[in-house]
């Protein structure tokens, strides 16, 4: 309660008692600022003759934690505001480019920028949303692309693999420099907690070296061949296990074999079939002694496997042959740029059955056809209002409407 002459501003004294028809006035609870009578301003503290049980008002709005999405809140005494991270926007950064989902199919959404999308698109489908279906005979793979995930096919679980598989498959390299990497050709086993007594079965390129491993339960085992012939156009692999021993063939080498540590002589894994990459981007989530920091960069073909000697080789998957999903695989040798043109200096850029177009600074849109506000995040230079000021654009550059309690030219003063 704070009196004014007459003016009870909160409450009323103790003594004295107000009705109406509903019942007793109860005191107010919140916080009372820029109080005025007859257009004159009452400093609520300062010329107050008495008062009691009132206290600075200051909410701190920041322990509330109101911005989403990893923005930092900013608080000073009477203004808040959220510094949003890269990809978010609104008041709260609770905007993102794939809110709206643009992409078709089932595709992967992800923000290239706070306004423009990037479709990573599934198994059999190709284009800018991802709307172009395509036939793929010859799966080509594009490793890791600029946005962290891996190109992949996933097939069903291969039955029957406990005791006894072989592998044929034949595959071709999209450069000598993919041959360099860590790139992951196929995996199958227990993934997402990365321990080290998991079972997988891996294979994958290292260093230009061809690198077989499994791991039955009891510890790892490992092949690695001898550095890869880079005259080849196309490398040839066969490999498999009985038990504990391992084998593995690589083009005209030598076989060569392993014998898994331990007493475990089963594979016990239940994952589907990954080639070329795996759903998950984070190699931490693959068994410790299998991680290929990559996919694979080129193209893998006529896989083939069979978990018994005496049955016929068959392509994995149910039907045979047809995975179950797939990200960002085209077809070999072909590429989905020669369908997109990429307006005022824009570069197409593909990742397997993926494509986008790489805009020039002040050019934005899936043909780079539109031009960048100077008060957009993506405007290079950024604008210079502070403190949540809000940028207007002029026909010649900017100004900045400033938030209650700031001033300046960009909001800079308090």
């Amino acid at each position: 309660q704070i009196t004014f002459g007459s003016i009870f501003l909160g409450n009323v004294p103790v003594h004295e008692e107000v009705h109406q028809c509903a019942g007793q006035i109860r005191g107010y609870k919140g916080c009372i600022r820029d109080f005025q009578v007859n257009n004159k301003e009452l400093f609520i503290t300062d010329e107050a003759l008495g008062g009691r049980n009132v206290e600075n008002c200051n909410v701190p709005i920041c322990d509330y934690h109101p911005c989403h999405n990893g923005g930092t809140c900013t608080s000073d005494a009477e203004n808040w505001f959220c510094e949003c991270p890269k990809l978010y926007s609104g008041k709260l950064c609770q905007f993102a480019t794939c809110d709206e989902n643009p992409c078709g199919n089932g595709a992967t959404c992800f923000p290239k920028s706070r306004r423009d999308a990037v479709c990573l698109c599934p198994y059999g489908r190709s284009g800018i949303l991802c709307s172009d279906a395509i036939n793929i005979s010859q799966p080509s793979f594009s490793g890791t692309d600029d946005f962290g995930y891996t190109s992949f096919l996933a097939y069903s679980t291969i039955p029957n693999i406990t005791f006894y598989y072989e592998f044929r498959l034949k595959f071709q390299l999209a450069n000598h420099h993919s041959a360099l990497q860590e790139n992951l050709i196929f995996f199958t086993g227990q993934k997402g907690h990365g321990l080290n007594g998991d079972d997988f079965l891996e294979l994958g390129l290292r260093n230009g070296r061809v690198v077989y491993s499994y791991n039955l339960g009891s510890g790892t085992a490992t092949i690695i061949s001898k550095p890869l012939d880079l005259t080849l156009n196309i490398h040839v692999i066969h490999l498999g296990r009985y038990l504990q021993k391992g084998w593995l063939k690589v083009d005209d080498q030598k076989n060569k074999t392993v014998t898994s540590p331990g007493r475990l002589v089963g594979l016990n894994v239940f994952s589907q079939f990954y080639l070329g990459g795996y759903r998950e981007y984070t190699p931490e989530l693959l068994p410790k002694g299998s991680r290929f920091k990559n996919g694979f960069q080129g193209c893998i073909f006529d896989v083939q496997v069979r978990t018994s000697m005496n049955e016929e080789f068959k392509a994995p998957g149910i039907p045979e042959g047809h995975p179950n999903s797939g990200r960002s695989v085209g077809q070999c040798k072909e590429s989905p740029c020669s369908l997109i043109k990429c307006r005022n200096g824009g570069k197409c850029i593909d990742s397997g059955s993926t494509v986008y177009c790489d805009c020039l600074t002040g050019w934005k849109g899936a043909f780079c056809t539109e031009t960048v506000s100077v008060c957009e995040p993506e405007h290079d230079p950024p604008h210079l209002c502070k403190q949540g000021g809000t940028c207007v654009p002029l026909p010649k550059g900017y100004t900045c409407h400033c938030p209650l309690g700031t001033t300046g030219t960009y909001c800079e003063q308090g």
